[in-house]
């Protein structure tokens, strides 16, 4: 937890988003905040409704109810001022695979209006911070999980966004690769606000400081690891209870 969380400006908002395909609630009336320098969980079980949510935070999918906010700027109604502010990183995000990961980026750069120096320095910054150096002229078809989700992260960082949502950054790595995940988003969480879904509850406790979770597409829980785990339970017994009952 960096020492900006207590700052109260509120930097993901989500107020009752709702997301319905016909009869069926992907997400209902999912509410909460998190505020500026705050690395925060977003835990569930699969279908819960982590991802969709996430979508409708990023702008990527338009709620059926409610409102998402990044930095005040409204996800949907406001797509261009909020995009700016966040970065993020889908659970299996394409990448186009005949390209390295220097022309991804370079590619990105261009696309994000970024010309000159100022590419040239984001680009160095980004492959330096994701320790891409080794891979950076390989193509991308012939790069490990643990390197494609670098290159992920990369694209992620590349405007320098305010906000990080992360979707599974560590899903299918194996623990070295894990271990140099975590330790990135550490060292981005002293100056960035992160929201992080993932399934490794240790990782939880590793990097974040508050957890929020959900179930059936309803939030069932918001606070502290420590009040996660306040009636002497650990996380994960604590997890079953909240995700089976009846909400």
């Amino acid at each position: 937890m960096s020492d900006n969380a207590n700052n109260n400006e509120k930097m993901i908002e989500a107020i009752g988003l709702s997301k319905f395909y016909g009869p069926f609630a992907a997400a209902r009336g999912v509410t909460f905040e998190v505020p500026k320098g705050q690395v925060c969980a977003f835990l569930g079980p699969n279908g819960a409704g982590k991802s969709t949510t996430m979508k409708m935070l990023t702008g990527y999918l338009a709620p059926t109810e409610g409102e998402a906010k990044i930095g005040g700027f409204n996800s949907h109604s406001q797509r261009l001022d909020a995009s700016a502010m966040v970065g993020y990183l889908p659970e299996n995000g394409p990448l186009y695979d005949e390209m390295t990961p220097k022309g991804l980026i370079r590619f990105m750069a261009e696309a994000r209006g970024l010309r000159g120096s100022a590419m040239r320095d984001r680009t160095n910054y980004v492959a330096e911070t994701c320790s891409l150096g080794s891979v950076w002229s390989k193509p991308i078809s012939k790069l490990s999980r643990g390197f494609r989700q670098r290159v992920g992260m990369a694209q992620a960082l590349l405007h320098d966004p305010q906000v990080l949502i992360l979707d599974e950054p560590t899903s299918g790595l194996d623990p070295n690769q894990v271990h140099g995940v975590r330790e990135m988003i550490t060292n981005l969480g002293k100056t960035k606000t992160i929201l992080l879904s993932t399934h490794i509850l240790a990782e939880v406790e590793a990097v974040c400081s508050r957890v929020l979770l959900i179930s059936n597409g309803r939030l069932v829980f918001d606070g502290s690891i420590d009040e996660m785990k306040a009636d002497g339970k650990g996380m994960e017994e604590k997890f079953r209870e909240l995700t089976t009952a009846e909400v």
